[in-house]
């Protein structure tokens, strides 16, 4: 077991290691890298848990018979860091980038409407009306009332920015899209930090993005990834996201321990023990430093003894279930030419999906010739309200057969041009699925790193619930955290 050190045979024999990170999503698994690379030419070691028998997290890439399809994360920002880091392992040449000219739709009073990309494009939307377009322009040059002096959530910042239209049919679609969240409880400067700044730092919207764009140099980026993405693009990997783990992985060799789940966790003697049930039985580890990568949920349970204040914080954050329900069609059931990224759905309009991503538009190799896969998403912070409403069962309540059978419903009154059966490929219930950010979740991070600071100095968090739960923020939290693990000189 190279790189650490063991004392004693028994199954209680203790393994001794400078750095241990707990869960072996894209953010334990880039900051194990990382510290790997930078505690080489020292005896320092890390060690990578993972309670699963894979790496990834919420990573899950499927394919059979001629389809490939995404049960979490469908693509990502080209992001440099994140590209960096998959030309690094290997990856460059399996890069694939969808169009980013593609059309974004909104299912809106029985249409799929174009999303405007441009100003051009806004003016001749029928999306919105000529009143909330004049609206909205008089937002983005900066006509509108100044902020309220507190918090505001989603709705609130947008309504006052751009008013009641562009909130109803495309904020609230696009924050069910990206966070399964809901409007009327999520912090804007929590869940859209870049936008809300705008303001603060420039005093309108479309000012501050101008000035954003001139100011922010992009990072180099690897000679590998030719040609270099365009502005709008998003990618994925040939074979599906979970190729990036596994190439993480096996660069990271026996660093990685898979099935080794973290029961308990205590301070002694200057340092860390953290107990893991293993296929070999119980292990105890100690380490100066301790990083989390797990979910707020899993790491508030591991801390409650050790540090209840931080435990409190973390349980605090909400998880609601989404559904991911993965369906294919045969091309003559669909409107040809297909071509779109694909479409989302505002809870007015009395639908339970949430979009649907058209999979085998956006990249290649998604579905066989004459066919096309599409990924639907269900459930979310306004499911519950949505299924009270109309009486109906939960979404936890429903089987994978009903809830497959409620996306076709759907599709086929929203997509399909003629009646036709689904080929069912997949269905995959998240019961926690998206970390939200709440009304006080900058506040409450706040506390949390002062609670760890002071109470359990050398153990941190390194998660999607922090500031951004896109790949690409993953990977940039776990390469700041590994550089400051490094040069403080206790990893």
């Amino acid at each position: 077991m190279s790189g650490f050190v063991l004392e004693g045979n028994s199954p209680t024999e203790t393994i001794h290691t400078q750095v241990v990170v707990i869960g072996a999503g894209i953010s334990g698994l880039t900051l194990a890298l990382r510290l790997q690379q930078g505690l080489q030419q020292g005896s320092r070691s890390v060690l990578l848990a993972e309670a699963g028998n894979r790496v990834g997290g919420c990573i899950s890439s499927q394919s059979k018979e001629g389809y490939c399809w995404e049960e979490g994360p469908n693509s990502f920002t080209p992001a440099p860091a994140l590209l960096n880091l998959i030309a690094e392992v290997g990856l460059a040449d399996q890069l694939v980038l969808a169009d980013g000219k593609l059309p974004r739709y909104v299912y809106w009073e029985g249409e799929l409407l174009p999303v405007p990309m441009s100003p051009s494009a806004a003016l001749g939307s029928p999306l919105l009306s000529v009143g909330g377009k004049l609206r909205a322009l008089r937002g983005l040059l900066g006509f509108v009332a100044p902020p309220p002096g507190r918090e505001e959530t989603v709705r609130q910042f947008f309504r006052r920015q751009l008013g009641s239209e562009v909130v109803e049919r495309l904020i609230v679609p696009f924050t069910s899209g990206v966070f399964a969240g809901d409007v009327d409880q999520l912090s804007a400067t929590a869940a859209f930090p870049r936008v809300a700044g705008l303001e603060e730092r420039y005093g309108s919207l479309f000012a501050g993005a101008l000035q954003a764009r001139r100011s922010q140099p992009e990072p180099p980026l690897s000679p590998l990834i030719q040609p270099p993405p365009k502005r709008g693009q998003l990618g994925n990997l040939r074979q599906g996201l979970k190729q990036l783990p596994e190439a993480i992985a096996q660069q990271l060799g026996d660093v990685l321990r898979l099935r080794w789940q973290a029961t308990h966790l205590k301070q002694d003697g200057g340092k860390y023990w953290v107990q893991f049930e293993t296929p070999e039985g119980s292990r105890w580890v100690t380490a100066e430093r301790v990083v989390l990568t797990v979910p707020a949920y899993v790491a508030a349970a591991l801390l409650q003894e050790l540090n209840p204040q931080a435990s409190r914080l973390l349980a605090e954050i909400p998880y609601p279930p989404v559904a991911v329900v993965t369906l294919a069609y045969p091309e003559e059931v669909l409107p040809q030419p297909l071509r779109g990224f694909g479409h989302l759905i505002p809870r007015s309009q009395g639908y339970r999906t949430l979009g649907t991503l058209w999979a085998s538009c956006l990249f290649p190799g998604r579905a066989p010739k004459g066919y096309h896969c599409f990924l639907s998403f269900i459930g979310g912070a306004t499911d519950a309200a949505y299924a009270r409403e109309r009486g109906v069962p939960p979404l936890l309540a429903l089987s994978p057969e009903e809830r497959a059978q409620l996306v076709h419903e759907e599709l086929s009154q929203i997509l399909l041009t003629c009646p036709g059966e689904p080929i069912r490929l997949g269905e995959r219930l998240w019961p926690q699925a998206i970390p939200q950010y709440t009304l006080g979740h900058r506040q409450r991070m706040a506390q949390l790193q002062e609670s760890l600071a002071q109470q359990t100095p050398g153990l941190s968090v390194c998660a999607n619930y922090l500031d951004g739960v896109a790949l690409g923020d993953c990977v940039r939290r776990a390469e700041a955290m590994a550089q400051e693990i490094l040069k403080s000189g206790h990893g």
